[in-house]
């Protein structure tokens, strides 16, 4: 018998098994009856359901769906905890973060529009679970589950949006797809099959191994002739990346790929297969990025950096910097926003280069492009809007007066030469990946990089 909202929650446990998001809008209700009558009940992997609810009405979600599955379901209380095959259904007029397999509600803004609770959960869900993050879009007019999807992927995780044919709404399936962060597109029902797909190559890949474990012999060596592939290939060698990180990104690619039997045939397919071994290095690239994406950091660059840098400045002297791994863009375009919001009616007459780099020249390609979805820019203000982008048919295009001054070029600071007198140089979201060895020597070409007085 199914477990209601009312009967005893799940005892804490190690939280090393899949989380599966689940958002829905109009048209949901259906979605998620049908992909809860296929779900097998032993796949192992926690299901959280983010439905757009009335703020004003009591949610009937966990009775109606408790009839669809012999799976405990749960409305979501502060602090429960996921464990493996358990339902989870948010409540009416609130918010839902995961921190470490702990779900948090906090009360929605009912002034705030627009309402976006699934990207917010998707979001958390993938920054604190990676690659053990799963997010699937059903029906649903609007755009809410985009960026979630987008921040999913970028950590590792695996994306599913609902096909176009069994939708009875299709914005939000569509708004997904369009922004090119799917990996399966597929009815409700056919989803739990890739889900048990996916599980096995995450096993085939040993993925559950911590940081000092090591791997069997032969599949350590098929992991290196892996990554020999890929240094071959893209000019990157990965040898000194976090390894349990690599481990997970095959994975990933293997699942994609239903390659789900064994490393060795995994290996077999990527030696034919160079659009496999790009697609590969592309999810070895950890592309995290938005617009102002922690705000505090713009704030502490308006208040302190920038004012300690201009007093050290003679007039006429050049404004350097350097954004190392700037993926699609947005950061250098934030920093490149902020600093000339600082500098006001002074913008025309200082000189500002800004020099953004990347690995992927795929990356660097959409940045000099400059033209984001509204989904892209959620973060930017309606002042900032107005006075630094242009409405584009695509989305909103960077004026040229911000791209101006950016200079955006493949490169990599680990080998190649670095650009030289730099008053400031962010490197965001990619030490984190590398190994002491590596994190030492990107420091120490940094440090080489700037000026005195730099940040």
């Amino acid at each position: 018998m199914a477990v209601t909202k009312k009967q005893i929650e799940p005892a804490p446990s190690e939280q090393n098994f899949p989380i599966v998001g689940i958002g829905a809008s109009a048209g949901g209700l259906d979605a998620f009856k049908r992909f809860l009558r296929a779900l097998p009940n032993d796949l192992g992997m926690a299901y959280v359901l983010v439905q757009h609810l009335n703020p004003t009405h009591e949610s009937l979600l966990p009775e109606i769906l408790t009839k669809e599955t012999s799976l405990p379901v749960h409305e979501i209380t502060d602090d429960i905890q996921l464990a493996p095959d358990h339902i989870y259904i948010i409540p009416e007029n609130q918010i839902l973060t995961t921190i470490d397999g702990v779900l948090k509600l906090s009360p929605r803004d009912l002034a705030k529009r627009p309402h976006m609770p699934i990207d917010i959960f998707f979001a958390s869900l993938a920054e604190v679970h990676n690659t053990f993050a799963v997010g699937i879009v059903l029906s649903g007019t609007g755009s809410d589950g985009t960026l979630g999807l987008k921040a999913i992927k970028a950590y590792g995780g695996i994306t599913f949006a609902q096909d176009q044919e069994s939708a009875a709404f299709r914005g939000m399936p569509e708004s997904a797809l369009r922004a090119e962060v799917v990996d399966f597109t597929l009815p409700p029902g056919k989803i739990p099959t890739q889900l048990r797909q996916t599980s096995r190559a995450y096993q085939a890949a040993y993925t559950d191994l911590d940081e000092e474990d090591d791997l069997p012999k032969d599949d350590e060596q098929i992991f290196k002739q892996i990554l020999s592939l890929l240094r071959q290939r893209s000019g990157v060698d990965f040898t000194y990346y976090k390894q349990p990180t690599l481990r997970r990104r095959i994975a990933r690619r293997m699942a994609l790929n239903k390659k789900t039997a064994q490393l060795p045939a995994y290996l077999d397919y990527l030696r034919e297969n160079r659009h496999e071994q790009d697609a590969l290095f592309q999810d070895m690239l950890i592309a995290v990025t938005s617009f102002f994406r922690d705000p505090k950091t713009f704030q502490a660059l308006t208040e302190t950096v920038f004012p300690a840098l201009f007093k050290n400045k003679v007039s006429g002297d050049p404004v350097r910097i350097w954004i190392a791994g700037c993926s699609t863009g947005e950061e250098a375009y934030s920093i490149a926003i902020t600093l000339h919001e600082f500098l006001g009616s002074k913008a025309g007459g200082t000189k500002v280069s800004i020099f953004a780099s990347d690995l992927s020249e795929r990356n660097i390609r959409k940045a000099r492009i400059a033209v984001y979805s509204k989904e892209d820019v959620q973060a930017v203000s309606e002042a900032q809007l107005k006075n630094y982008f242009v409405r584009h048919k695509d989305g909103y295009e960077v004026s040229k007066v911000i791209r101006d001054l950016c200079v955006f070029t493949p490169h990599n600071f680990l080998n190649d030469p670095p650009f030289a007198r730099m008053d400031l140089i962010s490197c965001r979201n990619v030490l984190i990946y590398m190994d002491s060895f590596l994190q030492k020597k990107a420091l120490t070409t940094f440090h080489y990089a700037l000026r005195e007085n730099g940040f």
